[in-house]
């Protein structure tokens, strides 16, 4: 019986029953309302169990309380299974040990919600890895893998999910713990004869099998990738009645997964890739028959040139004009021993020239040449939720599979039914195994899009199931497509998948809707026609999203890279990384702002708690606006958000302290000495507690002479033959490290330039950007353009050297100012110190410095000029250096100086950076650009940051070495 409560009674009800930490706010539930799918189902409560007895006694509580279960790993499903209406069990956060790993036997035995990447890490120095990769490893768990069976690119050697699963521990709704395996029909046999829950349970299933044993062998089971509907030919004789495989791809409909023993295989010896050029996907898909014949290949993946066309990174450009002339492309990956790849490479290619349409090869030896290429496809396969010409691209119809002999055909039928629906999407997928991605076009803003969605999904399922293929070839059903399962198996087939389900859930309490008794297909969208948008006013433009909120924070669509826990090279997400919880990470933060803009999870719009305390983890780095696939940048909707937030309401301390901070420091540098002294007496914590600011920081201290003091106070030095440059004067430098903008003059000096500084004392407006004070920010921007309009007319380069600073002129500046034409040509003419250097002096000899150097990137210059020039002026000076892949250093302006943050400030830093710094030799220079960077370093250990054009000016003859600045 379901019992009606209020969240706040639900809630007791199952912390009473010891469910682990249990949710019902409004800000939980909205996190909770997605996955990376169309769909939107709001839950009733979030539940986090930490143990196994915790998921049990979930179940059980659901069950008392008469509430469906819909169990949850990273929510990177693509087809609804990861929501629900009831109570979601998140098992990623806390149930995700690993419980054994046995190297002799190559087995491991996992809870869960442990990550694939966790699991790789800890068989890796044992020779062995877990087959199935799907391209989310470095957040998805292995529960939602055999939730979905999940392949990967490497299918072709180590197979899907299911044939990686050894036996499952398992839950079922009504509470009956099983393991399972293989059975014997011995060991058939005596389950059933023991009777209880379990016997009686395996005696139906084998009964199933049993009486239709003709219908399981013709209809199921019939290529690797079909994988729609229950595995039902897994409980055939000739499979050893395995119902853990049969389990692996139900979509958490028939149990609770509570631990997993996995298969590991042996890692190959080497590995090669053949890049193979076509006139087109479908010449490329007609030639993977003849290809599989080949040895040692171990994938076979397909990128065409919609999915090129749309990416933007800069190198990852670069490496696509190096490919072999054509629109689309093989990937070919081979295994085995080094000495047999170069053979079987040329073999490979040799095949590949009998295709038709075949353009080229190239057989890639060089391992750092392969990244560079394989990143063409991760970085495609992430933007391609967006067309170039940057409208919505949706998954739906992301994952059909066919035998791969049939491939072409059906992509070209495909083609034709894009055609005919006026709809297009960019193709790539593992053609080896005949699956193809696209992400499509649909309109869901209206109800004619909608109508249109429903009927090409209809005929897409009638034109797959012409080619003998599956509706999902790794993604499964979910609410996308369960409905359509009729179309590919028929009544009959139908029916037994609703045996299947009712022997393990007869009271339909495990994610209800999915493969069998489904939801509709066009219900619960997340973007529909009939839930339009609430019309919130933006201070800030949004240009990229036509200026709508609400299109803006939608740009999310839940393929979750900011969950990722080790670094990669990226930013995003740095609180997330620390704490693990959704609620921290650019998707919970988007998830959370877009339920606001629809009013009806979260009420109150702009002045919503459950929004504020989301954001409040948010470092602004700016991470997420390159690293999230698509963009999505949290720290520009955290400042309008906290903007409208406290419009004309008082604002937390720190927004005064430290978001004022220019203009504070403007005054301090009246009398500084007497400034230091008293941040740094007794009074210092009343001054910390009044300010905002954590009690563990220490106050920074004002130099004794600003640096614009100092500069206008000198005579230019040098012959300035190159002309002349405007040195961007940081408020942070300018007052805390003038010796970085000395050093950067006397650099530039030598270089040829004549140095010049904006009249009076200017800003770019960050601190007050970063707190949300919009309004003033703009002034302050105005005020910058006004002081900056001569020498932008004349075209003289603006170089900054405080990479927040400089990132803010060059992308928050023209925002501020809604791309004012003034503001459009400051940013162009707006560089970096190594930019200018590197790539717009020409002729520039550096001095050489041949020293060891660790090197901490700022995050907002990985976000909007990246550290090419920097790497090339470090090689250039002949420094060896190493860029440390550490994401943000956690202090992040004003973030980890207010109160409350200081924890989460600090365990940032300790993930890479603090101890790369520990542990370096006393002769290595640690090189940080940014203030922020160099504090966090030198409060957080016993070394002192170095700015690269300090490094440089050291190493200039008749450098005074001694020349530093003393507050």
């Amino acid at each position: 019986m379901t019992i009606s409560q209020e969240p706040a009674e639900l809630a007791r009800s199952l912390r009473r029953a010891d469910c682990g930490e249990v949710a019902v706010d409004a800000g939980r539930l909205a996190q909770y309302s997605a996955d990376a799918s169309n769909y939107r189902q709001v839950p009733r409560a979030v539940v986090f169990p930490r143990t196994r007895q915790q998921v049990i006694n979930a179940v059980a509580a659901c069950r008392e309380l008469g509430l469906p279960v819909t169990c949850r790993g990273a929510g990177t499903s693509t087809s609804g299974q990861a929501v629900g209406s009831g109570v979601v069990l998140d098992l990623s956060r806390f149930y995700n040990r690993l419980l054994e790993l046995d190297p002799s036997a190559g087995v491991a035995t996992v809870e869960p919600g442990i990550v694939l990447d966790d699991l790789q890490a800890a068989a890796a120095p044992h020779g062995l890895l877990f087959g199935p990769d799907p391209s989310t490893h470095s957040r998805c768990t292995i529960g939602g893998m055999i939730g979905n069976n999940a392949c990967g690119s490497h299918s072709l050697a180590w197979g899907r999910t299911a044939e990686n699963v050894v036996e499952l521990e398992v839950l079922t709704y009504r509470g009956t713990v099983l393991t399972v395996g293989e059975m014997t029909q011995e060991e058939i046999d005596r389950a059933v004869a023991e009777g209880g829950e379990r016997g009686a349970l395996i005696g139906r299933l084998h009964e199933l099998a049993r009486a239709n044993l003709e219908t399981l062998r013709t209809r199921l089971g019939r290529f690797p990738r079909q994988v729609s509907g229950y595995a039902l030919e897994q409980l055939l004789p000739e499979n050893r009645f395995n119902l853990a495989r049969a389990l692996v791809g139900s979509e958490g409909t028939c149990v609770v997964v509570l631990s997993a023993k996995l298969r590991l295989v042996h890692a190959p010896q080497d590995r090669s890739l053949v890049v193979l050029g076509f006139t087109d996907a479908c010449d490329a898909a007609d030639a993977v028959p003849e290809l599989l014949r080949q040895r040692g290949l171990v994938a076979l993946e397909c990128v065409d040139q919609a999915l090129t066309d749309i990416v933007t990174r800069q190198e990852t450009r670069a490496t696509i004009e190096t490919l072999p002339d054509g629109r689309a492309w093989l990937f070919a990956e081979l295994a085995g021993a080094t000495d047999d790849l170069p053979g079987a490479g040329a073999a490979l290619v040799a095949a590949a020239r009998s295709a038709t349409g075949f353009t080229g090869a190239e057989v890639v030896a060089e391992p750092g040449r392969a990244r560079s290429l394989w990143r063409i496809r991760e970085d495609g396969v992430g933007l391609a939720t967006r067309l170039p010409d940057g409208s919505e691209a949706w998954p739906g119809w992301e994952d059909a599979a066919v035998p791969p002999d049939r491939l072409g055909s059906y992509l070209r039928g495909l083609r034709a039914l894009f055609e005919r629906y006026g709809l297009s999407g960019a193709v790539y997928g593992h053609f080896g195994e005949g699956c193809l991605h696209t992400r499509i076009n649909f309109d869901f803003t209206t109800r004619t899009g909608v109508r249109a969605f429903r009927a090409f999904l209809t005929d897409a399922a009638k034109l797959v199931t012409a080619h003998g293929g599956s509706l999902s070839g790794e993604h499964g059903d979910g609410q996308a497509r369960s409905e359509l399962l009729p179309v590919m198996y028929g009544p009959e087939v139908m029916r037994l998948f609703e045996h299947f389900k009712h022997a393990w859930d007869p009271d339909n309490g495990l994610n209800p809707g999915m493969i069998v008794h489904p939801l509709s297909l066009d219900g619960n969208l997340r973007v529909s026609p009939d839930r339009p948008a609430l019309p919130l006013v933006t201070r800030l433009p949004f240009h990229a999203d036509g200026g709508d909120f609400a299109k803006a924070t939608r740009r999310c669509v839940g393929v979750g890279r900011c969950r990722s826990t080790t670094p990669q090279g990226g930013v995003m997400c740095p609180s997330y990384r620390v704490t693990r919880d959704e609620k921290d990470s650019t998707r919970g933060r988007a998830r959370v702002l877009y339920e606001m803009t629809q009013g009806e999870v979260i009420t109150d719009g702009w002045r919503s708690t459950e929004v504020r305390d989301v954001l409040d983890l948010c470092l602004s780095c700016k991470g997420c606006g390159v690293d999230c696939p698509v963009g999505v940048d949290v720290a520009s909707y955290k400042s309008e958000f906290l903007y409208h937030h406290y419009r004309r309401r008082v604002r937390p301390a720190s927004h005064y302290s430290m978001g004022w901070l220019p203009l504070l420091s403007r005054i301090a540098a009246l009398m500084p000495g007497a400034v230091n002294a008293v941040t740094s007496s007794r009074l210092a914590p009343l001054i910390k507690r009044a300010g905002g600011i954590a009690a563990e920081r220490e106050l920074p201290r004002f130099a004794g002479r600003t640096f614009l003091s100092w500069f206008r106070s000198r005579s230019p030095a040098g012959t300035g033959e190159r002309g002349p440059v405007t040195l961007w004067v940081d408020s942070f430098n300018n007052h805390f490290s003038p010796r970085v903008l000395r050093a950067g003059v006397r650099v530039l000096e030598e270089a040829g330039y004549r140095v010049r500084v904006p009249s009076g004392t200017q800003c770019c407006g960050l601190t007050w950007i970063s707190t949300g004070q919009l309004g003033v920010a703009r002034r302050v921007a105005r005020r910058t353009a006004r002081a900056l309009r001569a020498g932008v007319a004349e075209g003289v380069p603006i170089v900054g050297l405080e990479p927040s600073c400089t990132a803010a002129l060059r992308q928050d500046l023209p925002e501020l100012l809604d791309g004012a034409p003034l503001a459009r040509d400051l940013s162009a003419l707006t560089v970096t110190f190594a930019e200018l250097l590197m790539e717009r002096t020409p002729g520039w000899a550096p001095p050489r410095v041949e020293v060891p150097a660790i090197s901490q990137t700022h995050c907002h210059q990985h976000a909007t000029s990246g550290f090419g020039a920097d790497a090339a002026l470090l090689s250039a000076l002949g420094v060896d250096n190493r860029v440390l892949d550490s994401g943000c250093c956690g202090l992040a302006g004003n973030f980890g100086f207010e109160r409350g943050h200081y924890r989460v400030s600090r365990e940032v830093g300790e993930q890479v950076l603090l101890p790369a710094v520990r542990r370096a030799s006393p002769e290595t220079v640690i090189l940080a650009d940014g203030f922020s960077c160099r504090t966090q370093i030198g409060q957080a250990t016993d070394r002192t940051g170095v700015h690269l054009a300090e490094l440089v000016a050291r190493a200039l003859p008749g450098h005074p070495q001694a020349e530093e600045n003393t507050p």
